[in-house]
């Protein structure tokens, strides 16, 4: 048996193990390691900083001046022995392999070097788009510097720019890729009852990165080489909390959180309430964090429940400056009931002129849970302001190469630049002049060019580089950007009817006076060139009524927009919610719903393989004027299966709330994945709320959630939308109900097809516009045989066989009253 030393040895060693193992993950693309002013490369740890005097590629200055630090024993790191003294503009410039969100670090030890005194040094840092330092100083210390900017061209180059009589100075530089998921493009805004969405295209810089749990974490324990401090000088009340370690208890679920969002170390210890000794304890936890006034904030909460013994024990508040942002947090419920798997939860803080953040836990005992709450970790992240910088109001542009060296050449470019000045302006008048004759004398579009094997090219651009792409012919029409400028006014802010991930949604009227809806991608959108892809290969391969319909794209200029057909009525999410549009009857509900399982049918079933959609959602649905239902936006859209499988294996992509727990827990997608983000829906359309709303009470947070307890009850008339009440007669809501609960089943074999769907709410519909005599004739889902379905893919034609060998026409267009009559009537019985 083990002693006391021993067995606090063996936990110590454990421990260590741990830590060692969460080092092994993440692979960058892109990994430049670089010492500055070093004349070898320099080790630190398994990580290799290469020397910029013997790799001098990267950098661009017009004199080398290497300093050493004669000092060596003010600093344990090597990376401060040395730096690059830069005197005048000078650029640090870097191939970019893969496009995407990456770190970019910058160390600074200031020490003085003959007759440069870099505490003194000051001087800006900016890439192409954003500002990171401005007229920075450090007067003694060491400091790394550490952002997060989402590079979206094949180079990154860096700009050391220094104020007046003034030089820069670096002792080194990482720039690193990151892994795509690692920040998402929305999260929870703090006092705002909409969600934020744009993360994306913003620049971050880290500001806090804390462990909550009394222990320091290296970058050589991070997947990512991120450091993350302890807390204790950051807590307010330190007797009002416990430490807590219990670092085997962490589980990364397959598909869940992973080591990439924040190690074991971090999730494997906590800080919780202190209130063992009393189960009446009524106190919040806070810890208190000095930030720059007047910048939105990016706060990443990390929960990981390693205190309970068993789900749902564990209930507590979140507060962010002493308002309550999430209420009756139970980690079980979003971790599907596994204990101690990691959750990280994002909220926006807009701007504010405190320069204080106040982040506090505290308890909630509704439903009798004990009072307890705990706090893993937290991020703290400054994003850029409206001129795209991190530090004050200027702008990247502002920068450009100035040096004292330089002043001959400037004054002798100035003689020749008058000559060439005017050359350059009767030559930009001409060619603008025949730009113009050329624009204004055709309206037509321009044809995707073909090749000779029937694949379109890309014309190229910064995304497209010009290669040839694997697009069907018949995708329709590549819009000249002059002819899309004019049709949006110049793309003017009023006439944006919506925003997404991919960017801004434009009205826009054509030269004839077609309406079209023109999406126009942000180029700092991490949802690029393979979603405008993708949604030109979807719409290409199909024509549907009940899809919206590809106009034409452009990829010139460096831009990748897409045209639409013009959808008058918006989406389904806007008229159940959120806006001043009126209520929709309970039978333009029901007609909607089935042109969207048509639309979803027609994807499922209209090709050799299944296409799923992966983003179904009410604000994927969008409404034309006669609020007919088409499906849209195809960017995340997967072929399905072969024939001789069953799933394809891939990433998690989609909308929180609507996401197929299946799907999310084992990485499998089928097209009941898409059932059950439309049972989603289907309980959107019915009680017209957000599918998650954390203003409300714990169990209400998650619409599945709380309308399938009421649906199981028998009792969904109780959360019905209340300009449905008393409208909707008893046998419609039933089969309305159970056809949502179907769809919502836990596992993909236990739900309908589409079609299964597709088949109950029309059957819905009949009853509702049936005779009250008649309601009691239901049919439950599985009861009556499927419809055996022919698809014609030439002719993008579906017919249907069954009743006495009846043959319906296309079911994007034809009710189908015809089929239900037989059921309602008592002859047909």
């Amino acid at each position: 048996m083990m002693n006391v030393g021993e067995v606090k040895l063996f936990i110590w060693v454990s421990s260590l193990l741990s830590l060692a193992c969460i080092s092994v993950g993440f692979t960058p693309v892109d990994n430049y390691l670089i010492d500055c002013g070093s004349s070898t490369n320099t080790s630190v740890g398994n990580r290799v900083y290469v020397s910029d005097i013997s790799n001098p590629r990267f950098l661009s200055t017009s004199r080398n001046i290497f300093a050493n630090n004669t000092a060596s024993s003010t600093t344990s790191s090597p990376l401060y022995q040395t730096a690059r003294i830069l005197d005048g503009s000078s650029k640090y410039s870097f191939p970019i392999q893969k496009q995407g969100r990456h770190w970019i670090r910058l160390y600074f030890f200031p020490f003085v070097y003959q007759s440069y005194n870099m505490s003194m040094a000051s001087f800006s840092v900016s890439t192409q788009d954003f500002v990171l330092l401005s007229n920075f100083q450090i007067q003694n210390g060491s400091l790394m510097k550490e952002y997060s900017v989402n590079i979206t061209s094949d180079r990154l180059t860096l700009t050391f720019t220094p104020s007046d009589n003034s030089f820069a100075f670096l002792n080194a530089l990482e720039v690193v890729s990151v892994p795509d998921d690692l920040i998402v493009d929305d999260a929870v805004q703090v006092k705002s009852s909409t969600g934020y969405q744009g993360l994306l295209t913003q620049a971050l810089e880290t500001v806090w990165r804390v462990n909550m749990g009394d222990l320091a974490v290296s970058p050589l324990n991070d997947t990512l080489g991120r450091t993350w401090i302890p807390d204790q000088d950051f807590l307010l009340n330190k007797n009002l909390a416990v430490a807590v370690s219990n670092i085997p208890a962490v589980n990364y679920v397959n598909g869940g959180t992973s080591r990439d969002i924040a190690p074991t170390a971090v999730y494997g210890t906590c800080k919780a309430m202190n209130s063992s000794a009393d189960p009446n304890s009524n106190f919040n936890v806070t810890w208190k964090f000095n930030v720059e006034p007047d910048f939105q904030y990016l706060i990443r909460f990390h929960f990981c429940d390693i205190v309970s013994k068993a789900a749902h024990q564990l209930v507590f508040n979140v507060f962010i400056n002493s308002l309550l942002i999430v209420q009756a947090l139970e980690l079980s419920d979003k971790t599907f009931n596994v204990l101690g798997a990691p959750v990280f939860m994002d909220f926006v803080l807009g701007l504010s002129s405190d320069s204080k953040i106040v982040v506090s836990i505290g308890p909630n005992t509704v439903g009798g849970a004990p009072p307890n709450g705990i706090l893993n970790g937290l991020e703290i992240m400054k994003m850029n302001n409206s001129m795209g910088s991190l530090d004050g109001d200027v702008s990247a542009t502002t920068f450009t190469p100035s040096s004292s060296h330089k002043k001959m050449g400037l004054v002798v470019g100035a003689a020749l630049g008058v000559f060439f000045a005017l050359a350059v302006v009767v030559l930009f008048f001409l060619c603008r002049r025949r730009r113009l004759a050329q624009h204004h004398g055709s309206k037509t579009w321009i044809p995707l060019p073909i090749n000779r094997r029937g694949n379109s090219h890309s014309m190229g651009s910064k995304f497209s580089n010009g290669t040839a792409t694997s697009i069907a012919p018949n995708l329709g029409y590549r819009f000249p950007f002059g002819a899309l400028q004019e049709a949006t006014n110049n793309f003017v802010e009023s006439w944006v009817i919506g925003v997404g991930g991919f960017g801004k949604v434009y009205k826009g009227v054509l030269g004839d006076g077609t309406k079209v809806a023109v999406k126009r991608g942000n180029p700092h959108s991490q949802q690029g060139l393979a979603e405008f892809w993708t949604e030109i290969e979807m719409l290409s391969q199909f024509r549907h009524r009940h899809l919206v319909a590809l106009i034409g794209y452009c990829d010139e200029r460096k831009e990748m927009i897409l045209v639409y057909e013009y959808m008058e009525n918006g989406t389904l999410k806007g008229h159940l919610y959120g806006s001043n549009l009126p209520s929709l009857s309970w039978k333009q509900r029901l007609e909607i719903c089935i042109g969207a399982a048509k639309g979803l049918h027609y994807l499922h079933t209209g090709s050799v393989k299944a296409i799923i959609h992966r983003d179904v959602k009410s604000a994927n649905i969008l409404l034309d004027e006669n609020l007919m239902a088409k499906v849209a936006d195809f960017g995340l859209s997967k072929t399905g299966p072969e024939i001789d499988k069953t799933h394809v294996s891939t990433a998690v992509k989609g909308s929180f709330g609507y996401l197929d727990p299946e799907y999310f827990r084992r990485q499998q997608l089928t097209e009941k994945s898409d059932v059950y983000s439309f049972g989603v829906v289907l309980f959107e359309v019915i009680c017209a709320r957000p599918v998650i709303d954390p203003s409300l009470p714990r169990e209400m947070v998650n619409l599945a959630e709380w309308a399938m307890i009421h649906q199981r009850r028998g009792q969904l008339e109780q959360i019905i939308d209340p300009n449905l009440v008393g409208k909707i007669r008893s046998a419609s809501l039933r089969k309305f109900g159970e056809t949502a609960e179907k769809c919502l089943a836990e596992y993909g074999v236990d739900r309908p097809t589409i079609g299964d769907v597709l088949w109950n709410l029309e059957y819905a519909l009949q009853l509702q516009e049936a005779n009250e005599t008649d309601e009691d004739s239901i049919n439950q889902i599985g009861e009556v045989s499927p419809l055996v379905i022919n698809v014609n893919p030439v002719e993008n034609s579906v017919t249907t066989e069954r009743l006495g060998g009846s043959t319906l026409g296309d079911l994007s267009g034809v009710s189908m009253s015809r089929v239900f009559s037989q059921l309602v009537k008592s002859e047909g019985r």
